[in-house]
Formats: structure tokens, C-alpha cells, sequence
């Protein structure tokens, strides 16, 4: 146990990292090559692998994007006999002409891998014209993870840094696409997506001291994510009981309708 506390969280890092590069190789192959493939089974495949290379000694890998994007891109490769190729002839290297490679000067495998870089980036992104075009919040997580992980020169920390950056800004981008329309006295339509960030202002768009009786919430086009938004709409219920005012949900389904059933009866007990 005391070895596993020391190694969890480089290991933690590592697996990231390596699961963060292999998902995005995966996308730019699948954007060349017109082919869609299951970033599951790749996951899967990649997790079991290195758990099994692992227990006989072995080193963890992930899908290297430098050489895949050359691979694919300059070389032309479209199947998995490529792949398979390139494991053997990195094998007879290893095991057969080890001796050989060593003697290679460091300088050069530096040239060979600033090439690889160079090939890899998407150079038309950091351009100051495209840069002007693309949304401020991408640029901003594009800018998060290079200094982050430069600062630290700790890729798993720039990626992390990068990762909630981009979960802020989403998250920024999606509470305020959150409307409720009145579509007829008593009833009302609720839009968009509901949960922490969009579900605070819900409860302040509706008429409490309304004239009916009975109000009609249609969820219709809403979809709710998280307890945040079930404890949104039973302050709404709360609101309109008070004023002796019936409220009806109505419209929910699926995923949707068993959050509300489920996490309003939790938090009601």
C-alpha cells in the first residue's frame, strides 16, 4: 500500500495523458481517413494492454500522434498491417540492432523529432488571422495548456489545466442558451439545457403571484443534468405553493424524467 501511495499519482498522470494523446490521435485519423472508430474499445484495448505489459515488466504506451499523423499523412497508411509494421520493425531496432541505434548521436534523433513536431502541429490554427476568427475561450484554453505546461514541464498539468478551462468555458457558453418563454397565462416553455451553471436565474422566471391556479411548466425542449437543476424547479413548486398555486411539469421523458423523479424525492427525504 505504501508503494502504491507513492506511484497512484504519477501513474494517475501518466494514464491521463496517454488516454488524452491516444483520443485525440484517434480524431485526426478518423478526420484523414473518412473512417469513424470506437474510442471505447481503443480505451479498452489501450488500458488492458498496458496492464498486461505492465505485469511482465513492460513500459506503459499510447498512440503516438507524431508518428501517426507522418504515417498517415506523408506515408499514405490506411490499415492496421501499417501499425503491425511498425511494431515489428520497432522490435528487430530494440532487440537486434540496439547496439547500433545507441550509437546514433542524441543531436540527430533532436532534428528528427523537431521534424515530427513540426509535421504535427496545425500550423493554419496559430495563425493571427484564424486566431481573430476563432472564439476567445478556445484560444484561452489553447494558451492555458501550452503555458501550463511549459511553466511546470508537467504535460499532465497542462492538459489538466486545459481540460477545465475548457469545461469552464463550455459550461460559461451552455447557462446562458437557458430561456422560459410564457407561451399563454399560466403556462410557460423552458429551453435549453439545465443544471448548476443555467438552473440559478431559472427560479426568477416565472410570475409567482400569477392569477391561475394551476401553472403548466412544459419541459419539453429542456433536458435536466444534475440536483442543481431538480432543486431549481422544486423552489419554483415551493414558490407557487405558497401562493397556493398548483404546478405541473409536463413533457419530461427518458434520462430526464427519472432524474427529476428520483433526486426530488432524495432531496425531499
Amino acid at each position: 500500500m505504501e508503494t502504491f501511495i507513492v506511484i497512484a499519482p504519477y501513474a494517475a498522470a501518466v494514464a491521463l495523458v496517454g488516454l488524452m494523446e491516444s483520443l485525440l490521435t484517434a480524431k485526426l485519423v478518423d478526420d484523414i481517413t473518412d473512417v469513424h472508430s470506437d474510442k471505447t474499445r481503443e480505451s479498452l484495448g489501450q488500458g488492458v494492454g498496458n496492464i498486461l505489459s505492465a505485469a511482465i515488466g513492460g513500459m506503459g504506451v499510447c498512440a503516438m500522434i507524431g508518428q501517426t499523423m507522418i504515417n498517415v499523412k506523408t506515408s499514405g497508411a490506411r490499415t492496421r498491417l501499417s501499425t503491425f509494421l511498425a511494431g515489428v520493425f520497432l522490435l528487430i531496432l530494440c532487440l537486434g540492432l540496439g547496439d547500433f541505434v545507441g550509437r546514433i548521436p542524441m543531436a540527430g534523433l533532436v532534428a528528427v523529432m523537431i521534424v515530427v513536431a513540426a509535421t504535427t502541429v496545425n500550423w493554419h490554427s496559430v495563425r493571427l488571422r484564424t486566431l481573430r476568427l476563432m472564439p476567445l475561450s478556445e484560444t484561452l484554453c489553447m494558451v492555458i495548456t501550452v503555458v501550463g505546461t511549459v511553466l511546470t514541464k508537467n504535460l499532465a498539468i497542462g492538459v489538466i489545466l486545459g481540460v477545465i478551462a475548457a469545461t469552464l468555458a463550455f459550461a460559461q457558453k451552455v447557462a446562458h442558451l437557458v430561456s422560459v418563454e410564457e407561451t399563454a397565462p399560466g403556462k410557460y416553455q423552458v429551453l435549453g439545457q439545465l443544471f448548476f451553471a443555467s438552473s440559478n436565474d431559472l427560479v426568477y422566471s416565472f410570475n409567482y403571484r400569477a392569477a391561475e391556479s394551476t401553472v403548466i411548466i412544459d419541459l419539453s425542449k429542456a433536458e435536466i443534468w444534475d440536483a442543481s437543476a431538480v432543486a431549481a424547479l422544486d423552489s419554483v413548486r415551493q414558490k407557487y405553493s405558497q401562493h397556493g398555486v398548483i404546478v405541473e411539469f409536463r413533457g419530461l421523458d427518458g434520462p430526464s424524467q427519472r432524474r427529476l423523479a428520483r433526486l426530488s424525492k432524495a432531496m425531499g427525504e
